[in-house]
């Protein structure tokens, strides 16, 4: 595969605070890749480096082999940027803000008045182009956005929280048409997101960013084989029984965290111990309902790697007697 985006040591610092730190990532062609991580993970400051909109403090950023500092102009030609809040003339309709877009990138009148009207359609906005885009909800302005986006063609194209306050159909089409923008058009799209649902639907990798390094990065179900491997195994239960379940498995060897939810329980352990839980709900009488390995869902994959860099962020930062981290989660379960 096509190597599109590549930066090597990217590290930005304002004063003593590092936002990104030694960055080494590659993105290919065509894919979807995800950046996942908190607020002040380092996402929004990357992004600005690749736009060349900010300088590094030290490392290298390229876009199809064009350094982001040093050739910025070629760089913003080729890519398109979709923030989170998209702004528009609100006393411009949609078609009159996607034709000034045109006209800024030196697009005849006729091309600006074609592509315009293509990519309305495109997004589902015809109906409502003519209408000012004031008059808009925040769905219709990110649709119009991606046109927007795309009225320049970019082989690039990087997202800020595209789907942040879009009702769940306005979503759904819209992960729909970022699909098609990687598998129709052969673009590169780089979403940066906290929604660990729609990320996992659609990207062909993710990056996990904490504290302004890129602590995992891979294919959904890569990251949760690495976890397995780690001797990490997740089990979601729904059972019933004479004893309280969660007094009746806690004692199982190897068994080191149980939570409590209105679906069941969700048991943490560093060995398969599925058939040791089946055979304790059974000798009290009870009853399984449900008995599921879990692990691989993102949403599970973001919090472990999550706790890991905490783990040994504060191994570095506050070391306690005999080495070990004294931090712990809070539905860490204590040793007995």
């Amino acid at each position: 595969m096509e190597a599109i985006l590549e930066t090597r040591g990217l590290t930005k610092r304002y004063g003593d605070v590092t936002a990104v730190d030694h960055l080494d990532l590659t993105v290919f062609s065509g894919e979807v890749f995800g950046l996942l991580g908190p607020n002040g993970a380092g996402k929004t400051t990357t992004t600005l480096m690749l736009l060349g909109l900010t300088e590094p403090t030290a490392g290298t950023a390229v876009i199809d082999g064009h350094n982001c500092t040093r050739q910025a102009l070629a760089v913003k030609q080729m890519v398109g940027y979709l923030p989170d809040n998209v702004g528009f003339y609100p006393d411009m309709t949609g078609r009159e803000n996607l034709l000034f877009t045109g006209r800024l990138n030196s697009l005849s009148e006729e091309e600006c008045a074609a592509r315009a009207a293509r990519l309305l359609e495109r997004v589902g906005m015809t109906a409502a182009a003519d209408r000012k885009a004031g008059t808009y909800s925040r769905g219709m302005r990110q649709r119009l956005g991606v046109a927007d986006v795309l009225m320049k063609d970019p082989r690039v194209i990087i997202m800020d929280e595209p789907t942040l306050g879009i009702d769940p159909e306005g979503v759904r089409e819209l992960m729909e048409l970022i699909r098609k923008l990687s598998t129709e058009d052969g673009r590169t799209i780089l979403i940066s997101s906290h929604q660990l649902y729609q990320i996992q639907q659609i990207c062909d990798r993710v990056g996990i960013f904490v504290r302004g390094r890129l602590v995992a990065c891979g294919a959904v179900e890569e990251l949760g084989r690495q976890l397995e491997s780690e001797g990490r195994y997740i089990l979601e239960l729904r059972a019933e029984a004479l004893k309280p379940l969660k007094e009746l498995l806690e004692v199982i060897p190897g068994v080191e965290e149980i939570t409590e939810s209105v679906e069941g329980l969700r048991i943490v352990s560093s060995r398969d111990v599925r058939r040791e839980v089946t055979a304790r709900v059974a000798a009290a009488g009870g009853t399984v309902l449900q008995l599921r390995q879990s692990g691989g869902d993102l949403d599970e994959i973001y919090r472990r790697y999550f706790e890991k860099e905490g783990e040994a962020h504060d191994m570095d930062s506050h070391p306690s007697e005999g080495g070990r981290s004294a931090f712990r989660l809070p539905w860490k379960k204590r040793a007995q």
